[in-house]
């Protein structure tokens, strides 16, 4: 049985990244998943462990570190520890099942070297569009507003480390983007 796909999406929070990743599962559903990262941040308002984050303490993650169960983490900004569990990949790709990740460019970087079949996808937005998204959510303080839009420079800066690069100015054409990038990946690995 061919190996599924490893797709990568990354970019600035406010991107869009749930949506597109959401469409793309309800597109290749039952043969794409979604693989939920941990992480040692507190649940934000209506985040449920197991489905968003598997919410652990700084404890569990560093023995989870230890006993090498992650294919890529890391600590973000010096706050909070995200990471990629192996057991949210490894089983389902072994059966033929894709797999898409929302992470970091710094794990990003990890797991192309670890998993150098993965397919990285950069997801941008046109200038300003970024901290208008972020404030349209209200999730976030205005300290924190201004700590992701400095993140995202940063992560602006490292976006030709990516294979693709998707421009999410119109949701449906960066969605069918996405999708004809993951269908190229299940047809290589048949």
């Amino acid at each position: 049985m061919p190996v599924g796909p490893l797709i990568i999406v990354s970019g600035p929070a406010g991107a869009g990244k749930n949506t597109l990743i959401a469409r793309a599962i309800q597109v290749f559903a039952p043969r794409l998943r979604h693989s939920v990262s941990a992480t040692t941040r507190e649940p934000r308002r209506g985040e449920v462990d197991g489905i968003h984050y598997h919410f652990w303490t700084r404890d569990r993650f560093e023995a989870a570190v230890a006993n090498g169960e992650f294919l890529e983490y890391a600590t973000v900004f010096g706050r909070h520890s995200y990471g990629t569990p192996r057991s949210e990949v490894e089983p389902f790709r072994a059966k033929g099942t894709g797999v898409i990740l929302d992470i970091d460019v710094q794990g990003a970087a990890q797991l192309r070297h670890t998993c150098p079949d993965a397919c990285s996808v950069f997801l941008d937005t046109p200038p300003g569009a970024y901290e208008r998204r972020l404030r349209e959510r209200g999730t976030d303080s205005e300290e924190a507003i201004q700590r992701r839009l400095a993140e995202a420079r940063v992560e602006l800066a490292r976006a030709g480390e990516f294979d693709r690069r998707i421009v999410n100015d119109d949701l449906a054409r960066a969605a069918d983007e996405l999708c004809a990038i993951i269908r190229e990946r299940f047809e290589k690995a048949q």
